[in-house]
């Protein structure tokens, strides 16, 4: 018997003896604590993980009077790792890049421009390899913390100039914007981010992506800085300009967003009803608006085979996405297949694929973005702001392959590729929260309307802000179990008017049968299908979840929900639903096509 299990029977009655055991458990409980912690503390990166150098570079000296007062002294900057810094290796992102290159023997354009009006320069921060992800992770230099969600990623490529706005590190930080890389990470980091129209700023200096989509943007906290920042950058003049401003929400694109459009809309609404210089705001099908206006667009969509509305908006992100790996491959192939390494997760499968593909008919995509320039010329003027969400999803959980997933890019370019094709500009604007994420909107205006654009900001956010702060407790739909029969009523007027192919009307009935009834599972199911024939793929998608909770045998609630995932480019979920419903009805024909429709669209 070992000399343990002795000590153990002589002393086992003794209580003396089992409030030592008891000590000694709890102070290995509490040394495991304290070690977990200590891992934990370390985990908590400097400056959040956002900076890959730092150092300092003092603005140009003041001129004396009557030369005008610098209008950024005093405030502090950081750039992403693609701006040349005299006497700095520009590293892209990418520790190979940086030990296979010299020294820049000049700054950038843009970054002299911030030191002559006054500001300081503190370092350069994180971006994704070659400025192709939009997670935000890179493996060398590591993921930013996301201040606003630090379990979640910040987004990219710019990422570490949004960590560092967000962190309150620095007043204000310059990124690039190819594919959404600056206003992603402004969303998911809860800040204004802005992507001015294409060529708008200089471009020296600056290590490209692709040409013809990449710009110079910016973060701020607070849209003053933001406007000050626009006005050096973009040279402009600091008289404003009167004119009225038209506000167009693209309805469909909000059917893309897990965010409420009482979060969105409904407060933009508000916010200008009794605003001066503001017309009552239009409501546009933009995908429609696209489909009709850009014929070169529809061609190439039917030589892809996409098969729903949306789907003009993902053929315009391969468009974009194609002329990225175009122009990239032109940049750096040779670079690329000089060496043998490995790039980070995500990141080397856009490269492999840039460098490996053969470009055919270039010309038809430069054709899109020169008929999308057009379209949108036609459709802002002079005084339109088109109002969008920035993403669609919510930020990414770290180290999740979510944000690699085909479904996540699919929604994402969607929205992005709009400013990045046509060449117009875009601003990312916060709106708060909603279930503990950051809520945020776009506004785009004309290409060459950037001085407009940010004057708009600047007049309406603090009327925003306070909308948001009031429009915090959503409205639900009541239910109120008060007729059945006239529920029951309102149920068969909706279905008349359904077959009649009056969808609004449906709805209305559907509506209203829902108000007096909210526990019959048909009329959600009704509902949704009118959402469906009218777009609103979203509030169709939200109608079936709730009728499948009344009654988890309603086929046609997953059916249709399947039909408003497929539309919202949720193939994964679309399909689960699919399935569900040959559970229920192993015969059911339309779930049966719709199925091997989905399998064959995403292999």
């Amino acid at each position: 018997m070992s000399q343990s299990l002795k000590l153990i029977r002589e002393h086992a009655s003794n209580p003396k003896f089992w409030l030592i055991i008891g000590v000694g458990v709890a102070g290995i409980a509490v040394l495991v604590e304290t070690r977990r912690r200590t891992r934990r503390n370390k985990t908590l990166k400097k400056d959040f993980g956002a900076f890959v150098e730092r150092f300092e570079i003092l603005p140009f000296p003041q001129l004396p009077p009557p030369a005008a007062k610098q209008s950024l002294s005093a405030l502090t900057f950081a750039i992403n790792e693609t701006f040349d810094v005299k006497g700095y290796v520009t590293g892209f992102g990418n520790p190979t890049w940086k030990s296979t290159h010299k020294a820049a023997e000049k700054t950038a354009v843009v970054v002299t421009a911030l030191l002559k009006s006054g500001a300081t320069c503190v370092g350069k921060t994180v971006v994704d390899e070659f400025s192709f992800g939009i997670s935000g992770e890179n493996k060398y230099y590591g993921t930013p913390t996301n201040p606003r969600m630090p379990s979640c990623t910040p987004g990219g490529s710019s990422c570490g100039s949004a960590v560092a706005v967000a962190a309150g590190l620095v007043d204000f930080a310059v990124g690039t914007d190819t594919v959404g890389c600056v206003r992603i990470p402004a969303a998911f980091c809860g800040i204004f981010g802005f992507r001015p129209s294409h060529g708008a700023v200089s471009t020296i200096g600056v290590l490209p992506n692709a040409q013809s989509l990449d710009t110079i943007g910016w973060f701020a906290c607070d849209p003053s800085i933001l406007h000050r920042v626009g006005q050096v950058l973009l040279q402009l003049s600091s008289v404003e300009t009167k004119r009225s401003r038209r506000i167009i929400f693209a309805d469909d694109l909000f059917q893309l967003s897990t965010i409420p459009t009482q979060r969105t809309i409904h407060v933009i609404g508000k916010a200008i009803e009794n605003m001066s210089g503001y017309q009552d705001p239009k409501h546009l099908n933009l995908c429609q608006y696209i489909e009709s206006k850009v014929p070169s667009l529809r061609l190439h969509e039917q030589s892809t085979h996409q098969q729903n509305e949306t789907s003009i908006l993902k053929t315009l992100s391969s468009v974009m996405l194609l002329l990225q790996g175009y122009e990239f491959k032109t940049n750096h192939e040779e670079w690329v297949k000089s060496l043998k390494f490995k790039l980070g997760r995500g990141v080397s499968d856009h490269v492999i694929a840039a460098i490996n593909t053969v470009y055919d008919n270039i010309k038809a995509l430069y054709k899109v973005r020169t008929e999308m320039r057009g379209a949108f010329q036609s459709l802002l003027k002079d005084d339109g702001i088109l109002v969008i969400p920035t993403v669609s999803d919510n930020q990414l959980k770290l180290n999740t392959m979510k944000g690699f997933s085909s479904e996540f890019h699919d929604r994402t370019f969607a929205l992005s590729s709009i400013a990045s094709v046509s060449g117009c500009c875009q601003v990312t604007i916060p709106l708060g929260y909603h279930d503990g994420c950051c809520v945020s909107v776009s506004f785009v205006s004309f290409h060459g309307a950037d001085k407009f654009l940010l004057d708009t900001v600047l007049d309406i956010y603090s009327t925003l802000r306070e909308r948001v702060s009031v429009g915090s407790d959503l409205l639900s739909l009541p239910d109120i179990s008060a007729n059945r029969e006239t529920s029951e009523l309102l149920k068969e007027k909706g279905n008349a008017a359904f077959k009649e192919k009056q969808w609004s009307k449906a709805l209305s009935y559907y509506t209203e049968a829902i108000k007096l009834n909210g526990t019959n599972s048909t009329y959600y199911c009704n509902r949704a299908a009118a959402h469906l024939k009218l777009g609103c793929f979203q509030h169709a998608a939200e109608d079936c979840s709730k009728a499948i909770l009344l009654d988890k045998m309603n086929v046609k609630a997953y059916l249709r929900r399947g039909a408003a995932k497929e539309s919202l480019l949720r193939y994964e979920e679309a399909l689960e639903d699919f399935k569900h419903a040959l559970v229920l009805e192993p015969q059911n024909k339309d779930a049966n096509l719709a199925e091997k429709r989905l399998r064959k669209l995403m292999s």
